[in-house]
């Protein structure tokens, strides 16, 4: 199914006492590129981001936003540093001591102490966080599939009316070519009987320049070409492959075509459909720009 290179989808979920919220959203970009934010101390899961959501989306910009609560547990844990606070009580009572003071000394002005107080990160099971993590990633990554989906569904049926409608020009490109020929030989018939007058016009003569003139604005392997392009481009709506450069390609081929049968034509009707056929490529080029 054709999908569209812009989305947007949101997971959220409690797991294993992490409160974890992913938003991804995505815009057309020529390769895979991927920007995320999580929290300074989850630093390790962008990489593991990145390769999940590149097996999910294979082309455009992404930018993936992270973050993570926890809710059982502290993240942290506060340690007393024994040695240093024993050091400080002898130091203390030593003062009492040999100035008579109070003995005031009790656990909250002790605390307040340099280094009998440390803050220290739990360690933390990047393996178990991953794997909570990704289970809200699949929701996100559901959710902007679906939207790139139903989005690449509508350029689909857009660019196949653009194609039905250059088909139709195609016919008609067809139906005149040979028509030309004709009354291009007719008018030189005309032409040359009026400059000899009561002379015998040479009808070899005409047939060979008509022939000359044919050779020379024929475009039936050009629209033969042109079609073939415009049925690849339909076969390739239904494979489930990233189709969007492919596209780009044949897109290309048909503008090459079309420009061809405007250099030969010299038929103001011609004109006119080469002049809607190009129209047409072109907005098919500014949509398929936006399918991955």
């Amino acid at each position: 199914m054709v999908k569209s290179m812009t989305g947007y989808g949101r997971g959220q979920d409690i797991v294993d006492g992490m409160n974890i919220q992913i938003e991804v959203k995505s815009v057309n970009h020529r390769y895979f590129e991927f920007y995320s934010r999580t929290p300074r101390q989850y630093l390790f899961l962008e990489e593991k981001l990145k390769g999940f959501f590149q097996k999910k989306l294979s082309r455009g910009k992404v930018e993936c936003f992270v973050t993570i609560e926890m809710i059982e547990k502290s993240e942290y844990s506060i340690n007393v540093n024994h040695t240093v606070a024993q050091g400080y009580l002898n130091a203390l009572k030593e003062i009492n001591e040999k100035y008579g003071c109070d003995d005031d000394i009790s656990a909250s002005s002790l605390a307040r102490f340099n280094d009998v107080l440390s803050i220290e990160r739990n360690d933390e099971d990047e393996e178990k966080i991953w794997n909570a993590v990704k289970t809200v990633a699949q929701k996100a990554a559901d959710a902007i599939v679906e939207m790139r989906q139903k989005e690449g569904k509508k350029l689909e049926k857009d660019v196949l009316s653009r194609i039905d409608y250059i088909f139709e020009k195609v016919e008609m490109v067809e139906k005149r070519s040979p028509q030309t020929v004709k009354e291009y030989t007719q008018k030189l018939l005309e032409r040359m009987k009026e400059v000899l007058e009561d002379v015998q016009v040479d009808e070899q003569r005409i047939l060979t320049e008509a022939a000359i003139y044919a050779d020379k604005v024929a475009v039936a392997e050009e629209t033969v070409r042109l079609r073939s392009h415009m049925d690849q481009l339909r076969d390739m709506f239904k494979s489930e492959e990233a189709i969007g450069r492919k596209m780009d390609f044949i897109v290309q081929e048909m503008n090459r075509e079309a420009n061809t049968i405007g250099s030969k034509a010299q038929d103001i009707d011609i004109t006119k459909c080469v002049v809607d056929i190009k129209s047409e490529i072109e907005k098919i080029r500014e949509q398929i720009q936006n399918i991955e």
